[in-house]
């Protein structure tokens, strides 16, 4: 195993009857890194999350949880948000959180403090003395978030972290993982928001049918996945490039041109063709990546087939 890997999975597979939930899937978590875990709904990915956890135990395979098997004592170095959320309706949320908090080892005192001092980056501090029940979904998401991360664990593992969630809450939760991230903490992060992963997460494993289709480094799989093209915005006659085998034009709201490019031309020379080319004004020039959407679809739809 990996000495940097808070979480390692060797060939692991579950099954209901016959059919496979989990199918020989193989990969690993770095510590201090957020990693996604991505796959159509039906993929697997809950089934591998709850295995990791011990919640469910694989037909094959073995898993190491921040170095070795998962005990009860590193289960007290771990966060889990369900994407089924569980809290205690008609609880106080400072009395929720601290009895949650001294579940995992802390003191009622640390738990109070803690719990206070999490409400108030949160906004919430005016909301502790509040039953759940008169939270809304929203307010009841972050809380679920600050119990996850209350006795500050070193793995958090967190499923649709932004269900239910408006964008300046999205932000404020964003600024947590990335702060939790900082302080050295492992994310593992289920969600179908391919912006978010793209913004946040360092690497990422897609499943599909229990099995890996897509894993590595985020940036990477988009580069693998990126056309012989060149994005342009600008003046300028385009086909007569010397390089460009045909253009198309992009409807995304701006006046951009896709350029294919020839098997052999390279970025460069298209760009010193244009700089040399008269009449020709460029506010846009980059590689045409996919984005990680689309990836993500085109994977799916050729997992389905």
């Amino acid at each position: 195993m990996n000495s940097n890997a808070a979480i390692s999975v060797v060939e692991i597979s579950k099954s209901y009857g016959s059919f496979w939930a989990v199918d020989n899937l193989s990969f690993e978590v770095y510590r201090g890194e957020i990693f996604a875990m991505l796959g159509p709904n039906g993929a697997g990915k809950s089934t591998t999350m709850r295995m990791i956890l011990d919640i469910l135990k694989p037909d094959t395979g073995k898993i190491a949880v921040l170095g070795g098997p998962l005990t009860e004592a590193t289960k007290d170095h771990i966060g889990y948000l369900p994407e089924e959320r569980g809290l205690y309706r008609n609880v106080k949320v400072v009395e929720m959180m601290v009895y949650l908090g001294t579940l995992k080892g802390l003191s009622s005192t640390e738990a109070q403090k803690r719990s206070m001092a999490l409400l108030d980056r949160l906004g919430m501090a005016d909301q502790a003395k509040k039953k759940i029940s008169e939270l809304s979904k929203g307010m009841q998401q972050k809380i679920q978030f600050a119990v996850t991360v209350l006795h500050e664990p070193d793995l958090i593992i967190v499923d649709e972290p932004f269900s239910g969630l408006d964008p300046v809450n999205s932000l404020v939760l964003k600024d947590l993982l990335f702060s939790f991230k900082e302080r050295g903490g492992t994310v593992v992060m289920s969600t179908h928001q391919m912006s978010q992963v793209e913004e946040m997460c360092d690497r990422l494993l897609m499943i599909s049918h229990g099995q890996q289709k897509l894993y590595g480094a985020v940036e990477d799989i988009r580069q693998q996945y990126a056309l012989h093209a060149i994005i342009v915005e600008g003046q300028g006659n385009w086909a007569a490039l010397p390089g460009v085998e045909s253009i198309e034009p992009i409807q995304n709201g701006r006046k951009a041109t896709l350029l294919h490019l020839a098997p052999q031309t390279t970025t460069d020379s298209v760009l010193a063709a244009i700089a040399a080319a008269p009449d020709t004004h460029i506010e846009r020039f980059e590689m045409a990546v996919p984005s990680l959407n689309d990836i993500f679809i085109r994977v799916a739809e050729e997992t389905s087939t």
